[in-house]
This record gives structure tokens, C-alpha cells and sequence, in this order.
């Protein structure tokens, strides 16, 4: 295996696995993403209310990744993984055969069931397999991997779109994501090596700063998720190529720079690599409510995608002040943690932006203070051998 990665025949299987799922579901998401919102309104008719209905309903299912902690009673985790990016393809393949919003609901709520259970047992994976010097460098070639696989989707949609009914389209995502699953389905990547990770729900007072942080990340990350493209859209008349175009930049800074913020984790700290983010999407959100150049907003769009990587450095902090069997049940917590803020902040940023657009923005460079603060409080022993 490459530089960064334990030549140990364990950490091989589960780095081929976890890539494997990763590959899928990346393009099952990017694929029904991209998708989704001209099939919504030209195929399915639906109205604005509708359609956000719809948003907020997907994601119901990360808010309930503590659903986890007791499927993982029934089946092994690496099992859950390939279920989930099963359940994943069967949403996106099922999207083209109900074009109705009722049927969008449904297929919305498989896809996205699959999605954020994927995400969860996923993360644990990595946090459980590899140490604490591989975990952010896997994570950041993961990420890598996934922003390829992102541009590869985007490219199939460009060339296929004119000749394939959506229909088509859904069903060769969704059917590839669903072989991926099931090969995966009969592999056996789990070792025996592994701490037994603890059955039950875990939450500790002395992880409290890990479930802020995860709080302020989730709550700031709905801004950026519900407004920033609006303002795109809205403020800027952003066409639909050029959101395109904005959308394969991201993904092709992303191929490259996030392996590098992986082994930044490693090199400047925990600590560091988090101030650097939020110092700078302070700066990014105040921007955002106050810049007029077309260009330079959506330069800050890119640098929000950028710096948005740095937060796997939360979950590497947590792997070094977690006992390691509380490593799976803790992420279902933390991705129950970071949806707590999808509830309410789409709706009460919306309200806010009828006041002045500017105060979401601005309120989102408060959370960065905020985490800001609370990453000086991350203390860790010195790394063996120093």
C-alpha cells in the first residue's frame, strides 16, 4: 500500500472495503443529487413547498443514526455498511419509477436511510481499523476518492443526459451502487484484532467538546448547505452552468487537496488544522453577507468546500481521547448530534433571510467563533517517540 498506510493484511481488507463503498455510494448520491431537482420540477411537478418538504425530509434519517447503536446488535458492522450502500442504490434506482411527490418522498427517504447509515458505520470503520496516525490520511484519500467519483458521475450525466430518460439515468446509478453493495454484502474484512466495540448507547461528560464541536460543525454546515447556493442563484443570477462549472472545480480541488489535509491532521495537530478552519470561514460568512464581485463569491464558495474537509479532524480527536469500544456507538451519537441543527435551521435561517439575507451568513461566522473558542480547549498527550 502507499506511504501512510500499515502494510497489516487487516487494515488491506477493511481499506479495500470501506474504498469500494465509498466509490458507490459517492456515485449513487452525487447521482441522484444531480438529478434530483430537474426530474422533481420537469417530471414529477412539484411546487416549491413540495420540494422543501421533501429536503426536510431527507434528512430525518441522519437525525436518527442513533437507530444504529441497535442494528448493530442484530448484524456485525462491515455488514451494516454493505446493507446500508444496498439500501442506497435501491432509492436512486427506485426515483425514476414514481414521479409524483408522494413517491419522491418514499425513494427519498430509502435513499437517504442508506446514505447517512453508510456515513455513519463507515466513519467508525476507519476510526476502528486504523491508528491514529493512518485515520486522517485514509480520510483524506477516501475524500479524494469520492470527489472522483463525484466528477466521473458529473461527466456520465453530461454525456448520457441528452439520449436516457431519467428513468434510465437513476436506474444505471442506483443498479451500480446495488452490485457494489452486494459484492461487498459477501465479503469478510472484520478482524478478530479489533476491540469489541460496546453494545448500547455511549455518551460520556468527558467527550463533551467533541459533541459541541460536532453540534457547531452540523449547525453551521446547514447554512452553508440551504443559502449558499441560493445566494448564488438568487443575489448573483448564477445559471445552471455555472453552478455546474463551480460544482467540477470543487471536486477537482477536493481530488487533490484532501489527502493533504489528511496528513495535515497529522503533522500541525488537531488543534491547528481546526483554528485554521474557523478562522477562515469567519471571514468566508462575513464575506458571504457583503461581497458584490460575481467572481469573488464564488471563490468562496470553493474555499467553504475546502475548508469544510478540515472537520475530520473532530473525529480524529475523538479517536484519541475515546476508550476504542466506544468508538462505533459514539458515532451514531455524534451523527445524531451534527442533525440536531438540519431540523430547525433551514426553516429559522429562512425567516431570518426575509429580514436581511446577510444574518444567516452572519450568524454562521458566529457558530466559527464559537468553535473557534472551543478548540482551544483540545488538549492531547504528546505523540510516542517525542
Amino acid at each position: 500500500m502507499s506511504k501512510g498506510f500499515s502494510t497489516n493484511a487487516d487494515n488491506r481488507r477493511m481499506y479495500l472495503f470501506l474504498l469500494i463503498m465509498v466509490l458507490a455510494a459517492a456515485v449513487g448520491f452525487q447521482g441522484w443529487r444531480t438529478l434530483y431537482n430537474n426530474f422533481a420540477v420537469d417530471v414529477a411537478g412539484l411546487t416549491g413547498e413540495e420540494n422543501g418538504f421533501v429536503q426536510s425530509l431527507r434528512e430525518v434519517p441522519g437525525f436518527l443514526a442513533l437507530l444504529v447503536i441497535y442494528l448493530l446488535l442484530l448484524v456485525r458492522e462491515h455488514t451494516l455498511v454493505a446493507l446500508s450502500v444496498l439500501t442506497l442504490g435501491l432509492g436512486v434506482a427506485l426515483a425514476g419509477f414514481f414521479p409524483s411527490f408522494h413517491g419522491l418522498l418514499i425513494t427519498t427517504l430509502i435513499m437517504s436511510f442508506g446514505f447517512h447509515y453508510y456515513e455513519t458505520t463507515n466513519q467508525s470503520l476507519i476510526l476502528q481499523y486504523f491508528d491514529k496516525t493512518q485515520a486522517p490520511v485514509v480520510m483524506g484519500r477516501l475524500r479524494g476518492f469520492s470527489s472522483g467519483a463525484n466528477l466521473a458521475v458529473g461527466a456520465t450525466i453530461f454525456l448520457l443526459a441528452p439520449y436516457l430518460e431519467f428513468r434510465t439515468l437513476f436506474c444505471l446509478f442506483g443498479g451500480f451502487v446495488i452490485l457494489a453493495g452486494l459484492w461487498c454484502l459477501v465479503q469478510n474484512p472484520a478482524s478478530p484484532n479489533i476491540p469489541r466495540q460496546r453494545k448500547g448507547m455511549v455518551f460520556r461528560s468527558r467527550y463533551w467538546l467533541f459533541y459541541v464541536l460536532t453540534f457547531f460543525s452540523g449547525a453551521r454546515r446547514q447554512v452553508f448547505v440551504a443559502f449558499a447556493v441560493f445566494l448564488l442563484v438568487q443575489r448573483f443570477g448564477y445559471t445552471v452552468q455555472e453552478i455546474t462549472a463551480l460544482f467540477v472545480i470543487n471536486n477537482v480541488v477536493n481530488w487533490y487537496l484532501s489527502p493533504a489535509i489528511g496528513r495535515a491532521v497529522n503533522r500541525f495537530g488537531e488543534r491547528k488544522v481546526l483554528s485554521l478552519e474557523y478562522v477562515s470561514l469567519i471571514f468566508i460568512f462575513v464575506a458571504y453577507a457583503y461581497v458584490d464581485s460575481k467572481l469573488l463569491v464564488a471563490v468562496l464558495y470553493v474555499l467553504d468546500h475546502v475548508f469544510y474537509n478540515f472537520a475530520m479532524a473532530i473525529k480524529t480527536y475523538f479517536q484519541k481521547i475515546a476508550d476504542p469500544g466506544d468508538i462505533a456507538p459514539s458515532m451514531a451519537v455524534s451523527f445524531t448530534i451534527n442533525h440536531i441543527a438540519a431540523v430547525v435551521i433551514p426553516a429559522a435561517g429562512g425567516l431570518l433571510w426575509m429580514v436581511d439575507y446577510r444574518i444567516p451568513f452572519l450568524c454562521a461566522a458566529g457558530l466559527a467563533g464559537c468553535s473557534l473558542l472551543l478548540t482551544q480547549c483540545i488538549r492531547l498527550p504528546e505523540p510516542e517517540g517525542k
